[in-house]
């Protein structure tokens, strides 16, 4: 697995994930575990939706 995220994709990715898993335990509904989606991207640098679409947002990727 290639990295695809960028930095900056990475933190949104991150910080947005933690949000929605936060939300999801506050409220007790299923936010959170869509939360772990995004934070799971962020974390490993990996997005399959953008290897599908074949972009990236890393500037080191090549692609």
């Amino acid at each position: 697995m290639k990295k695809n995220t960028g930095s900056v994709d990475r933190l949104i990715r991150v910080v947005l994930g933690a949000a929605l898993i936060i939300v999801g335990v506050v409220l007790r509904s299923w936010w959170g575990a869509l939360g772990l989606l995004p934070l799971v991207t962020g974390l490993i640098g990996f997005c399959p939706l953008y290897a599908l679409l074949r972009t990236s947002t890393n500037r080191h990727s090549g692609a």
